[in-house]
Parts: structure tokens; sequence; C-alpha cells
């Protein structure tokens, strides 16, 4: 189990979707970072799923695990093309 409280080996991470509690233990980043980034498509940062029709502000989302851990992936890669 991880610092999110979740055990990502035991599920499918391209069909597990997370909240947005668990997408910022995972990442680092605070909420509005998530927003942020989501909202400026040069970060990469994944889009949220909506988990119901509702429109409204506040509407539950989550985020694809895999998704999520692929963009951690990215960042450690730019670390690295960064320091070379």
């Amino acid at each position: 189990m991880n610092a999110s409280g979740l055990d990502i080996g035991r599920y499918d991470p391209s069909a597990t979707l997370i909240r947005i509690s668990q997408v910022m233990a995972l990442t680092g980043v605070g909420r509005a970072t998530v927003y942020k980034l989501m909202s400026q498509p040069e970060s990469g940062f994944p889009q949220a799923v909506k988990l119901t029709n509702s429109n409204a502000r506040g509407a539950p989302v989550a985020w694809v695990l895999a998704e999520v851990l692929n963009w951690n992936r990215a960042r450690i890669a730019a670390r690295k093309k960064v320091a070379a």
C-alpha cells in the first residue's frame, strides 16, 4: 500500500479511477495545482473523468490511475534529461 492508501498492485491501473486525494498523494501537488495543470495542455497532466452527468461545479470526478502514474514517470524522465 502506498501513501495514497491504495494498493495499486491489486488493480488494473488502466481501469482504476482514483479521487483527488489519491492524485495529490501520488503526484505531490495540491488540489489547485492539479486543476491548473489540467488546464494547461502542454503540461501533459491527465484529464479528469466525470463520474456523473452533472455539469455543476463540484460534480464528482476521478482520474485514471495509469495516466497519473505515466505523468509521474514523464516528470522523472524530464528531470533526467535536464540533468544530463
